[in-house]
């Protein structure tokens, strides 16, 4: 071997050295950032706060059959967070994932990103001093190829808005983003984008270092508005071609406001911002108990609250992905023990008005179901319009009720610490008003009390293929799924 080595030409062998320097660099750059430090303040976990209410706020879009006749809209979210803005007295915290009003769908969406717009402008230009501050994600900027109109206006009049730095983060999909650091990243030759956008065709043209950066497939994905007297942890974004989803919010007031500004105030300070306000809150005394957990602590404290669970409890899930194995496993377990587990899900039959391929629910439930041996109940919502982008989950044991709702998907990139992510979880009497509220929401959709809100398991997993497992197979070993 050793002569062979000596007999080959310098060339080759400074090539070979080169190559072999280079597949080292690879290696080592994704062990370390798969596994390196998170920034201070991530992966947290508030300590559990009495509250005296917590509010439940959902969106739905529903007709009376697949074809859509009779499609109805109840939009309540974006009315409550634009009723804060206008109530709030000190200051106004956002963060919040997707914001554009760009879309390809002739279908007249609710204008949420410039209404959100607007009345922030005008809480600007009532007093000038007033402090606003809008957390989100490069998404909004193209990943570098464009300014964002709505964000740029703001900016202009004033407003605080923070572009959460995703280098910070643990990568996601290591093959790929292990290519990125070594070698694609040292290519933004920057200029005007030529490539269409993926998100819309209205929307600017990318460059192709931002569709490099974009495959890296993490995000700043949470949601949530916050004033000195109240703050919503919401699934729902402000974005015009999502303004029909169905979505799920929690409103709390109370010292918590101040674990969430702590947290919030984190993702500032590693994207270069500023340090947030707090609020002078007494702590409250009441039925409810509520904690706020962001990144992997909304794993951690799911599976222990699923773990409580035993015969002849019950599980009541509302979700729009979920692949994450822990979780999968979890409630797998409790259907087998006993416990009523029952999933109202999305066929991720489209996204934006494009076919989708009904990854990663229609194989997850095809395995869970094959794993419970039947006992899981599943439902697909009925998406005649949007998707159904809920993300709540409601444990009710013999003792009381444990409830999560927020920005997470039941996913590793959710759940793993590589998304930034933030949930409520919420510990609830079982003849509470947010139980009974819950349980209502929940059996209106399992039942379809007044219109055609979800179909049967049988009516996506016939159509269930071979290939579609292989390619989640495929996906969830190496890394590489967008979910």
């Amino acid at each position: 071997m050793i002569k062979r080595v000596r007999g080959w030409s310098k060339r080759k062998r400074i090539i070979l050295g080169a190559l072999g320097v280079l597949a080292l660099m690879y290696i080592a750059v994704i062990v370390w950032h798969t596994i390196k430090p998170l920034p201070d303040g991530l992966d947290y976990a508030g300590g559990l706060h009495e509250v005296e209410d917590v509010e439940m706020i959902y969106d739905l879009s529903f007709a009376q059959n697949q074809k859509g006749v009779n499609l109805k809209h109840e939009l309540r979210i974006f009315d409550e967070i634009y009723e804060m803005i206008e109530d709030a007295e000190e200051f106004v915290v956002i963060d919040l994932f997707l914001f554009d009003n760009y879309t390809d769908q002739e279908i007249d969406f609710p204008a949420v990103a410039e209404t959100l717009t607007d009345k922030l402008l005008a809480k600007k230009e009532a007093n000038p001093d007033f402090p606003i501050y809008f957390i989100t994600d490069p998404l909004n900027f193209g990943y570098g190829s464009y300014e964002s109109q709505l964000l740029g206006t703001m900016k202009d009049e004033g407003i605080e808005v923070i572009v959460t730095d995703l280098d910070k983060l643990r990568d996601s999909t290591p093959l790929y983003s292990g290519l990125y650091r070594v070698i694609f990243q040292w290519f933004d030759a920057g200029g005007r984008g030529w490539l269409p956008n993926g998100m819309s065709s209205e929307a600017p043209d990318l460059t192709i270092s931002s569709y490099l950066k974009m495959m890296n497939i993490k995000a700043n994905h949470r949601k949530a508005v916050i004033t000195e007297n109240e703050a919503i942890i919401s699934s729902a974004n402000p974005h015009n071609a999502s303004g029909l989803h169905g979505n799920m919010a929690f409103k709390v007031t109370g010292p918590i406001l101040n674990d969430i500004l702590e947290s919030e105030e984190a993702v500032s300070l590693f994207s270069g911002g500023p340090e947030l306000p707090r609020v002078e809150a007494e702590e409250q005394s009441g039925d409810y108990q509520v904690q706020y957990v962001t990144e992997k602590k909304v794993l951690d404290t799911l599976l222990e609250d699923i773990g409580k669970t035993a015969e002849g409890d019950s599980i009541h899930l509302a979700m729009f992905y979920i692949a994450d194995g822990d979780v999968v496993e979890a409630l797998t377990d409790a259907a087998n023990r006993g416990v009523n587990v029952q999933m109202v899900l999305d066929p991720n039959e489209n996204a934006f008005g494009a076919e989708k391929t009904g990854l990663p629910n229609r194989p997850v439930v095809h395995e869970m179901l094959e794993n419970s041996d039947g006992k899981i109940e599943v439902r697909w919502y009925n998406t005649v319009v949007g998707q159904f982008h809920t993300k709540s989950i409601m444990i009710q044991t013999a003792e009381e009720s444990y409830i999560s709702g927020g920005s997470t998907n039941f996913t590793e990139r959710a759940f793993k610490n590589y998304n930034l992510e933030n949930n409520l979880r919420i510990i609830a009497p079982n003849d509470s008003e947010l139980v009974g509220e819950m349980d209502a929401y929940f059996e209106r959709l399992w039942d379809n009390e007044d219109a055609l809100y979800t179909l049967d398991a049988d009516a996506y997993q016939d159509t269930f293929t071979f290939w579609q497992r292989g390619i989640y197979g495929f996906q969830r070993v190496f890394k590489l799924t967008t979910y």
